[in-house]
């Protein structure tokens, strides 16, 4: 055995062991703070519309925007994670997430908390939320499945308790104060990363991200020079320039996957139209609770009941569709939790007696359980895995392009009708309409292709035309986990 199998064998094995389960724990408490925090908006809706006098379109800009740039800025924080580390980057997250709740207890409009809250706060739980998750593969290589399952726990617990805590603290000392309270908290992101220390590798040298590539304009740049030339040519730069830009889009950006392969063009259309009505329940649900004669304390605690039922049918779900049995299958259980989400909607349209929306959020947190587990599944099976981060990359901004808009318009019908059924009118649509798209869209195209295999017709590039699912198995103890991921969750 070599000295340098043997010591790579034992940088592995301490990835799993002793620290990586401090940083797992920093991991959940993350998760908690960032992606279950827009969960609390909801409950400072009715008061931030009396306090600004501002309607329900312009009150709902500012959490559709937070949750727009925490799911959108993958790509902005990988380039930050591959310049100064994921450590650096949860730290940065934290910082700006604290900053931007601070200075959201001093605004004096709605369109001031557009900035401060929507877009400093988003920005900064993207980093937080996106770099800790991304460090979870440097420190764990045979646990990493379970470590992520885990950490997603964190999720859950977040939209638990942050709603009550939100109106606990409401009650007792209002929103501007609440909001300096709540900067203070998410100041708590730096101390996770700051466990989340550099893993050492077989050499004993720290984990560093590998440095990007040198882009083609500079060695263009650079074989000119060394030719003799005092200056690139004009038009030779402006094209490395334009072949920078592409091949930077390209690895970002997966387009070229968007057009030729068919499985990933369906579900791309079909989450982006599906996300028009996702976050609408979570923004107005409780507003709409409040007016139709719900106490306060009650209509928030609706929130924390999604997020507790969470915790437990989320792992279920995702177990579940690991089964061999559903191999090949995983889409039509997305189809399928997409639609019981569109259709659990026309209960609050019937009734919006508390006991009546209590089995709402029952029935809801159990289609969003297999949202959460499936889509970035399906989408594993659909895309080759050494293209995954850059598919996940427009995938992400795609549907954030539809957060930031859906709750919006949704609130501009309701200022118009005064009246907040249309929004689980409009919830349902988008989603039951993506269901039935995604679903029928992949029956027919997995009939396709039977139909061209029985005819003997051979397939250039088979997953450009057909559902395959791609082999998610686990990478080898010696090799290094990608550098960056984009992860969000739902």
């Amino acid at each position: 055995m070599s000295q340098e199998g043997a010591a790579a064998r034992g940088a592995a094995k301490s990835q799993d062991e002793g620290w990586a389960w401090m940083v797992l724990l920093a991991a959940v408490l993350l998760q908690g703070l960032t992606l279950g925090f827009p969960s609390c908006i909801g409950v400072f809706f009715t008061d931030l519309q009396h306090e600004f006098q501002a309607s329900n379109s312009e009150t709902s800009w500012f959490p559709s925007i937070m949750v727009a740039v925490l799911h959108g800025g993958g790509p902005l924080c990988s380039v930050l994670v591959k310049r100064f580390g994921c450590r650096f980057a949860v730290m940065l997250g934290g910082l700006l997430s604290g900053v931007g709740m601070v200075s959201s207890s001093f605004c004096k409009s709605i369109s001031q908390l557009y900035l401060t809250a929507g877009l400093i706060t988003g920005l900064g739980s993207c980093f937080s939320f996106q770099a800790g998750v991304t460090v979870l593969g440097y420190y764990f290589v045979r646990w990493r499945t379970l470590a992520n399952a885990m950490a997603s726990t964190g999720v859950s617990l977040g939209f638990t308790l942050w709603p009550l805590l939100s109106q606990y603290l409401l009650d007792e000392m209002g929103w501007r104060n609440t909001f300096l309270i709540f900067g203070g908290i998410l100041l708590n992101c730096c101390v996770c990363g700051a466990i989340m220390r550099p893993v050492q590798l077989a050499s004993g040298s720290p984990l560093q991200s590998p440095k990007p590539a040198e882009e083609p304009g500079k060695r263009a740049e650079g074989a000119q020079l060394s030719n003799g030339a005092s200056s690139p040519h004009p038009e030779l730069q402006q094209q490395t320039r334009r072949t920078a830009c592409f091949q930077m889009l390209q690895k970002y950006l997966a387009f070229d996957i968007f057009c030729q392969n068919k499985g990933y063009q369906i579900h791309t259309i079909g989450v982006t139209w599906m996300m028009m009505g996702f976050a609408l329940p979570h923004v107005y649900l409780v507003p709409y609770a409040i007016q139709n004669g719900v106490e306060e304390r009650r209509a928030a605690l609706l929130i924390s009941i999604i997020g507790f039922i969470n915790i437990f049918i989320r792992p279920l779900t995702g177990l579940l569709s690991g089964h061999r049995v559903f191999t090949g299958r995983r889409i039509y259980l997305f189809s399928l939790a997409v639609l019981l989400c569109g259709l659990s909607n026309f209960i609050c349209v019937i009734s919006a007696e508390f006991s009546v929306l209590i089995i709402y959020c029952v029935i809801l947190s159990i289609a969003m359980s297999g949202i959460g587990a499936l889509t970035f599944q399906v989408l594993m099976d659909v895309v080759e895995m050494d293209r995954f981060s850059s598919a996940l990359g427009l995938f992400t901004i795609l549907e954030s392009i539809t957060l930031l808009i859906g709750p919006p318009l949704t609130g501009l019908l309701v200022d118009v009708t005064s009246d907040f059924h249309y929004v689980f009118y409009n919830s349902s649509f988008f989603l039951i309409s993506a269901a039935l798209f995604m679903g029928l869209s992949f029956f027919a195209l997995e009939k396709k292709t039977k139909l061209k295999e029985a005819s003997k017709v051979p397939l250039d590039n088979p997953s450009r035309y057909q559902y395959n699912e791609m082999p998610t198995e686990p990478q080898s103890e010696s090799q290094s986990p990608p550098a960056v991921m984009y992860i969000t969750s739902i």
